[in-house]
């Protein structure tokens, strides 16, 4: 396997910061950037839009959503992406993060798979066997969903929390039977490796991931951190008219093939909001779906996760 591709699968392609526009940029202090794989670095590359920040971009990459919050929680990171379970997580733990712009997709890139082999056809199937995912993430949070939309009870699978590397492994040896993942894992799974989506978030979750902050960068940051959603939100709304030009650049920003970035691309298209009421009603939904099925220890108040007053 190549290098490149090691890495990205590892969660730990390195990237350096943004190169400098001009002297006076040279001076500012670095807004830090945590990211994911095939996120934000690789889309405002793309489109052209990396350099227009008037103060340098410091990015770092995380494996999943869980250890870009650690980063956020520990003041590592200034903003970030996260999906709406991992927003209901971090809340839950106390992590100092708001949310202050929306990324509306159709859901469809979060899913379920099992290896083509398996006697696993849907979601009933799936009984008594074992899933892979990451805890109180976006793939834990669609299997219990989909449980329960297909009669099932939530104890009816048995979870096996692990990495998305080691979950690719655990799946391609048989050692757990599905794994529930998102994004670029789902596509690389289904492309290259055979695998089979059994069912995916489109009906049964909002699609919606966040611009998050730390509290503390609101406070010191917040003309900077408005200017980086205005990026996310050009860089989406480019996204929507140049779909082939992105998957390009986005395989070969990751090490990954143009079929997998052709998925990924589709399953990403989204507009870039502030947050407003309906997103707000969305979430909670997301939040009170988390705490009916234990997945955080108490309800939360959406509310009380949110900026409303970020305008971009």
């Amino acid at each position: 396997m190549p290098i490149r591709r090691r890495a990205f699968l590892a969660g730990l392609l390195p990237v350096s910061v943004m190169p400098l526009l001009s002297p006076h940029v040279r001076a500012a202090a670095s807004l830090r950037v945590g990211d994911q794989k095939g996120g934000a670095h690789a889309l405002l590359t793309a489109a052209g839009l990396a350099g227009r920040a008037s103060f340098p971009l410091q990015w770092s990459l995380f494996a999943g959503a869980p250890m870009l919050i650690q980063a956020l929680t520990a003041g590592a990171a200034d903003v970030g992406v996260i999906g709406d379970a991992p927003l209901v997580f971090a809340q839950a733990g106390g992590s100092p993060v708001r949310a202050v712009g929306a990324i509306q997709t159709d859901g469809t890139m979060t899913a379920v798979v099992v290896r083509r082999d398996s006697p696993i056809r849907n979601v009933r199937d799936l009984r008594g066997r074992s899933v892979a995912t990451l805890k109180s993430q976006t793939g834990h949070y669609l299997t219990l969903a989909a449980l329960r939309d297909a009669g099932l009870r939530d104890d009816d699978v048995r979870f096996v929390f692990i990495s998305p590397a080691a979950a690719k492994m655990a799946l391609q040896t048989g050692s757990v039977d599905a794994w529930a993942t998102w994004g670029p894992y789902i596509a690389e799974a289904k492309t290259e490796d055979g695998a089979r989506e059994i069912v995916n978030g489109g009906r049964l979750m909002s699609g919606l991931s966040y611009i998050v902050a730390t509290t503390d960068a609101l406070q010191t940051r917040r003309d900077d951190i408005i200017a980086y959603a205005r990026l996310l939100r050009d860089g989406h709304a480019w996204m929507l008219t140049h779909a082939e030009d992105y998957a390009v650049a986005w395989g070969r920003e990751t090490g990954l093939s143009l079929p997998v970035a052709r998925q990924v691309v589709r399953a990403t298209m989204a507009r870039v909001t502030p947050i407003d009421r309906n997103i707000i009603r969305k979430q909670q939904i997301v939040s009170d779906f988390m705490a009916a099925t234990n997945m955080i220890p108490a309800p939360l108040d959406t509310n009380a996760v949110v900026d409303t007053t970020v305008t971009f």
